[in-house]
């Protein structure tokens, strides 16, 4: 094979394997930030680990922690979606505790707005499930 051939055909097929999701070089690093770090930046972790992980690395943290995470999310997060969060190691953190991330996302701010210290690359404004009935 031509020097020149061979040249398209790695392109081609690192294009190929890019649009397939099979190749993924230097993945954006995601934090998803709520106060406690019990619920919703859990669901948020937990479910980007599992739909997009060839996209980006998910992480949550909080400002605060609570000793485990929401039990109601734990039970919804099996039964909807067979994600077992406890047992895939996710635990409440606070942000010191994350590796240097390429975008912050927070939650929502109805409960208390986490400081970061920089401003959120987007506020998902979701609202805190916290005791409220399953829908």
């Amino acid at each position: 094979m031509e020097t020149g051939n061979s040249k398209c055909f790695f392109m081609n097929l690192t294009c190929s394997a890019l649009k397939k999701g099979a190749l993924i070089m230097n993945k954006k690093k995601v934090a998803f930030i709520c106060v406690h770090n019990s619920c919703r930046s859990q669901i948020a972790e937990a479910l980007g680990k599992k739909m997009a992980s060839e996209t980006f690395e998910s992480y949550s943290a909080g400002t605060e922690i609570k000793p485990c995470i929401n039990q109601d999310a734990v039970r919804l997060m099996k039964k909807i979606y067979g994600i077992d969060m406890e047992a895939e190691g996710q635990h409440s953190k606070l942000i010191s505790d994350l590796p240097e991330v390429d975008l912050m996302i927070s939650m929502g701010c109805n409960v208390g707005c986490p400081f970061v210290g920089r401003e959120f690359d987007d506020n998902w404004e979701l609202e805190d499930p916290t005791g409220k009935e399953d829908e």
